[in-house]
């Protein structure tokens, strides 16, 4: 039993760990204004970073859902993992415009790749006793009998 809990354990922090790194993309408001100061962008200009993030999770969540079911959960989430590595590490290698467009658009990449396929392999990992709409079910029943026996009515 101790072995089964711990097993589970190690599969679980990684997990949330990932669910860490999704966080990241939280970051797009501050550092398109950082970015908006330091290339002296115009707010038209800078607010296409915020949108690049999310136009690409808009375009990729559907395909990843097709990647996960052909190479798997735990290499698409990997992959989302590298990906947003990448597009993190860019900045590093300099400062223009089109490099900033290239990795707020990797990180809208990574997010719907991490998004899309963290979530179905935290619920293979993690087991819940009861689905929603058994849980649904329960709580309905018992709002609705007094516990006498008599109708809800």
């Amino acid at each position: 039993m101790e072995n089964s809990k711990n097993s589970s354990l190690s599969k679980l922090i990684p997990v949330m760990l990932c669910f860490f790194a999704m966080g990241f993309v939280d970051l797009v408001g501050i550092a398109s204004n950082y970015v908006k100061a330091d290339l002296g962008l115009s707010d038209s200009q800078a607010n296409i970073f915020p949108s690049l993030v999310f136009f690409w999770f808009l375009i990729f969540s559907v395909p990843t859902g097709m990647l996960m079911s052909r190479i798997g959960q735990k290499k698409t989430v990997l992959l989302s993992l590298l990906v947003t590595f990448a597009s993190l590490l860019l900045p590093v290698f300099g400062d223009s415009y089109m490099l900033m467009l290239i990795s707020f658009s990797l990180l809208g990449i990574g997010n719907a790749l991490m998004q899309t396929s963290l979530n179905p392999l935290l619920s293979n990992i993690v087991r819940v006793p009861f689905t929603l709409n058994e849980r649904f079910f329960e709580m309905s029943r018992s709002f609705c009998n007094s516990g006498d026996g008599s109708d809800w009515r």
